[in-house]
């Protein structure tokens, strides 16, 4: 079944206005689109909406947060961070001000929006920023659990969130445990190790159970924290199973496969296999078929997955 994310984050900008009563919520003219106008239409005297004006979002969001007050920014992930660039590292990173960017649309997932609304760079722009963390959802019954955590966290926070209706993995969003920094083995095996975030855990979960079919284990972790990573999950990933596959709704650099990479190449060399955009602008069209054209949908994962278990193989015959 499918389950809006943007309802499901709606729910939750509502409920966290009841949990934290200090917490404001500044937009930038997509209240409706991001549901945040659920929550200014309960709690209107702590909700800001100040136009298609990103940069001055993050800065009055800045402004806010220096009282001591928790504040939310959220608005298309495209520009949630690429406009407000500048304004996100020098006014909310650098003075480490507790400021939560709540971003949808990550992704090509935003499917007939278009290359414009289309954020395949978000992840690396904000993991190279010091001070900020980055957090993804994988499935709309993860989200409520995933902003709590967020606002609990101090400092900058980085939260994405896709566009398009997903599957649910969690039937249960109030038996969620979501703790910050910390990764989800959803699925065990010592054969290989899908390693995904976002929309794609549900993808890496069929990818699963097609190589179960030929007698293939797969673990299946789905990265919550891209930054910090779970260190400890991803060397037990490529200690104990030998072979890892990337899966991200993302371009194919700087984003999660950049983070798992960028930690085995010093610890733990491993083979390894990214399912994420390659360096192209993607176009418009509907989110699915998106999805599969541009190699990343569990169909791709699957692929991958055979191929970096011949290149386990074949390391293992050379030894």
């Amino acid at each position: 079944m499918r389950v809006d994310y943007r309802d499901a984050l709606g729910i939750a900008f509502e409920k966290m206005g009841e949990e934290f009563p200090e917490l404001v919520i500044v937009t930038a003219d997509v209240s409706k689109s991001t549901r945040s106008i659920r929550f200014k239409n309960k709690y209107p005297e702590r909700f800001f909406s100040v136009g298609i004006a990103e940069a001055n979002a993050v800065g009055i969001s800045a402004g806010i947060a220096t009282f001591g007050i928790p504040v939310i920014f959220t608005a298309y992930a495209v520009f949630a961070t690429e406009k407000p660039f500048e304004q996100i590292r020098n006014m909310i990173a650098y003075p480490d001000l507790n400021v939560k960017i709540v971003a949808t649309h990550g992704g090509i997932n935003v499917g007939q929006d278009g290359v414009t609304h289309q954020a395949v760079e978000d992840v690396a722009i904000m993991r190279a920023i010091p001070n900020m963390k980055v957090v993804a959802v994988a499935d709309p019954g993860e989200i409520s659990a995933a902003v709590r955590c967020v606002l609990r966290t101090p400092g900058p926070v980085y939260l994405r969130v896709p566009r398009a209706p997903y599957e649910v993995i969690h039937g249960d969003p109030e038996a969620v445990d979501f703790r910050f920094g910390k990764a989800e083995v959803l699925r065990s095996g010592n054969d290989l190790t899908i390693i995904a975030m976002g929309m794609m855990v549900w993808d890496s979960l069929q990818a699963a159970k097609r190589l179960a079919e030929e007698g293939v284990e797969a673990r299946v972790v789905n990265v919550r924290t891209v930054k910090p990573i779970d260190e400890e999950v991803v060397m037990a990933a490529a200690r104990e199973t030998g072979a890892i596959v990337c899966a991200e709704d993302h371009n194919q650099y700087g984003g999660l496969g950049g983070a798992v990479a960028e930690l085995l190449v010093t610890k733990a060399p491993t083979p390894m296999e990214q399912v994420a955009i390659a360096n192209t602008f993607a176009e418009s069209g509907d989110a699915y078929e998106l999805l599969a054209k541009y190699g990343i949908d569990a169909e791709h994962i699957y692929r991958k997955a055979k191929r970096v278990l011949g290149r386990k193989r074949r390391g293992e015959e050379r030894c």
